[in-house]
């Protein structure tokens, strides 16, 4: 098996990546951890000692997760696991759920243990046998339920000895920022800082910009090439990760997001601009992605006012937040609301909508 740092120089020999101190930083860091990992390995006499993780977070398309995967594939480690974070907290909350509602029975068949009424230790001794090195891709915290579980939860899997690595898009002091009962949260927060080896990747080189670049992001008329060119666009940025979905808890307002994908979300004009949302939901959803696709976005007239309205405050949220927008959409910006009353104002949308399409736009650094 090669190592970490022969297969990261091979991709540079390759050209798929150029020379980047911030990566060589998170390069240094992770192979510190494979060397932790070995020295303080479990053994017939001896339990496994305490390893600190990793933390990578910086803006999208610099390398985090290619480094993770990296590290992943090359480490020492046999107990281990790479989970998407949104997924892993989809499967907490199924196992907490089991826990609740087992009888004796059912519990001894899925945890191995039958007492007590919490579910936090039950829980993370299933986890900690599944692997002792856990990596997640994109740590996003935005909905309550997860964010008052996180804390309870990692100080019991860090106990067990599980050592966490994880990408994410911000340092660990503004995670769930402005979330409700932050205060609870805080003290995950202070796990991962103690716990982890915090590691900012924000080198000059956007990989995921350079995909974007000559690449259409507004996909006119709808018709059967486009929607497909539009599809194929959705499934090349992926890379592989799965749609795990999610949510957003907006003043106390739930809103369900099936085609969520870490960072990335796609969603169709009537699920987000034909219902009851509003400028605080727009604002919750910039600050959960990095990327938004947005299909079906029609012509409208004076008939379809609300819409247009959200559709502008949504476009207002995305753009003050450097959100990075693909469009499939009936006609080119300037023709999606062009008469009528609230035609004048839509020409601002308008001008907007082509700006994000711009080089320079697509450039923009997400704080």
């Amino acid at each position: 098996m090669p190592t970490l740092r022969r297969a990261y120089d091979r991709k540079i020999a390759s050209g798929e990546l150029r020379a980047d101190a911030a990566q060589a930083q998170a390069l240094t860091a992770l192979e510190r951890l494979n060397e932790d990992l070995t020295a303080g390995a479990p053994s017939l006499f001896r339990k496994a000692a305490p390893v600190r993780g990793v933390y990578l977070w910086g803006p999208v398309g610099r390398g985090k997760s290619m480094l993770m995967d990296l590290f992943f594939a090359t480490a020492p480690e046999k107990s281990k696991r790479r989970v998407h974070f949104q997924t892993f907290m989809q499967e907490v909350h199924r196992l907490i759920d089991a826990w609740r509602k087992g009888d004796g029975a059912a519990r001894k068949a899925r945890f191995g243990q039958a007492k007590g009424d919490d579910p936090i230790a039950p829980t993370a001794d299933v986890i900690a046998r599944e692997g002792r090195l856990l990596c997640f891709d994109e740590l996003q915290v935005s909905d309550i339920a997860d964010a008052m579980i996180l804390g309870r939860l990692f100080e019991a899997l860090f106990a067990r000895g599980v050592v966490l690595v994880a990408t994410g898009n911000r340092p660990p002091d503004d995670l769930y920022r402005n979330g409700l009962n932050r205060e609870l949260f805080v003290r995950f927060i202070g796990m991962l800082k103690e716990r982890m080896e915090i590691v900012a990747v924000r080198g000059p080189n956007d990989y995921r910009l350079d995909r974007l670049r000559g690449h259409s992001t507004w996909f006119a008329p709808l018709n059967a090439r486009t929607e497909a060119e539009y599809d194929a666009f959705w499934t090349e940025m992926l890379e592989g990760a799965p749609e795990t979905g999610g949510s957003l808890e907006v003043q106390g307002r739930k809103t369900h997001l099936p085609r969520a994908a870490g960072g990335f979300l796609r969603a169709g004009f009537a699920s987000l601009c034909d219902q009851a949302l509003g400028a605080a939901d727009y604002l919750a959803i910039a600050d959960a992605f990095h990327t938004v696709f947005l299909e079906h976005v029609p012509v409208m007239g004076p008939d379809r006012r609300s819409a247009a309205r959200r559709f502008v405050h949504l476009i207002d949220a995305l753009y003050e937040a450097s959100v990075k927008l693909v469009v499939l959409a009936e006609a080119e910006p300037d023709a999606l609301y062009s008469y009528g009353e609230g035609a004048f104002e839509f020409e601002r949308t308008a001008s907007r909508l082509h700006e994000m399409r711009s080089e320079d736009y697509l450039a923009r650094v997400r704080d």
